[in-house]
C-alpha cells in the first residue's frame, strides 16, 4: 500500500514503489507508462491535491497512483451508469496536450466536444449556442443543394468564410441538443469558465487535472499528468469505453 507521506529525495524510491505496485494491477502499470503519475513543482501544488500525492522526485511531486486509479474506477462507474440511461456527456478539453484525445473519444460515443476555445454560455445561454449551430447545418445544406449559385462572388466568399467561422466554434457541439448531464474535463484550471457554468447549473464534472488545480471544483476528480498528450489519451480513453459499456449492457 502506498502511503501519503511526503518524500524528498531525489532518488528513485517513488519510482520504485509505483513501479513495484505497477506490477499488480494493469490500470496502474498503463497509468505509470503513461506517465500519469507526474505532477506540478510543489510551489504550483493546490491544497486539494494533498491528498493524491506521494512524494517529490526533481522538485516535481509524484501522484500516488493507487489513489489515482481508485479515483479513476469511480468516475468509470459513474460514467457506465450515464451510458446505460444514454446520458448526454459533454467532453472538453482547449489544451494542445488535449484536443486530439478529446475529440477521439467524444466521436467515439457520438458525444459533443469542445476541443478548442470555450464560448461563454454555452452552457449558460444555451439557447443562443444551439442557434448558432442551427445556423451553421442550415447554411451547410444550402452548399450541399447547390443554393449559393444565386449569390454574387463576393457573396458566396462572405458566407463560406461564415460558414468556416462556425465550425471552427462549433462543429463539435452539432449533437449537443440539450444540456449535458455531466461533463468530462481536461485541466479545471485551464477551462475554468467551463467549470464555472456547469457548476452554476450543477451539472457534475469529472476531471482530469494536475496539482496545480483545485479538485473540489470536480464531483469526480481523476488527478494525474494532465500536460502529456499519452496520459490524456489512456484516462479519456478509459472513460469513453466505460460509457459505451453502459450503452450496450442496458441493450442487452
Amino acid at each position: 500500500m502506498i502511503t501519503t507521506e511526503t518524500t524528498t529525495n531525489t532518488t528513485s524510491n517513488d519510482t520504485q514503489v509505483n513501479e513495484e505496485t505497477a506490477g499488480g494491477d494493469d490500470m496502474i502499470k498503463e497509468m505509470f507508462e503513461a506517465g500519469v503519475h507526474y505532477g506540478q513543482v510543489r510551489a504550483r501544488r493546490h491544497p486539494s491535491a494533498k491528498p493524491y500525492i506521494f512524494g517529490t522526485k526533481n522538485k516535481v511531486e509524484i501522484f500516488d497512483l493507487e489513489k489515482v486509479s481508485d479515483k479513476c474506477r469511480q468516475a468509470e462507474e459513474y460514467l457506465q451508469q450515464l451510458g446505460s440511461s444514454n446520458k448526454t456527456v459533454l467532453w472538453v478539453g482547449g489544451k494542445m496536450e488535449a484536443r486530439a484525445a478529446i475529440k477521439k473519444a467524444a466521436e467515439a460515443i457520438n458525444m459533443p466536444y469542445v476541443n478548442g476555445r470555450w464560448i461563454g454560455g454555452t452552457l449558460t445561454n444555451f439557447g443562443q449556442i444551439r442557434s448558432r449551430v442551427e445556423r451553421l447545418e442550415g447554411l451547410e445544406q444550402q452548399m450541399e443543394k447547390g443554393e449559393f449559385s444565386r449569390y454574387t462572388k463576393k457573396e458566396r466568399l462572405l458566407i463560406e468564410r461564415e460558414i468556416e467561422d462556425l465550425r471552427e466554434r462549433f462543429d463539435g457541439l452539432r449533437s449537443l441538443n440539450e444540456l449535458p448531464s455531466a461533463m468530462v474535463v481536461v485541466d479545471l484550471e485551464q477551462e475554468n469558465n467551463a467549470v464555472q457554468e456547469a457548476r452554476q447549473l450543477n451539472i457534475p464534472i469529472i476531471s482530469f487535472s494536475s496539482s496545480n488545480c483545485d479538485m473540489t471544483k470536480a464531483d469526480h476528480p481523476i488527478p494525474g499528468n494532465d500536460a502529456s498528450p499519452k496520459a490524456v489519451n489512456l484516462v479519456l480513453s478509459r472513460l469513453g469505453r466505460s460509457y459505451q459499456k453502459g450503452v450496450k449492457a442496458a441493450k442487452l
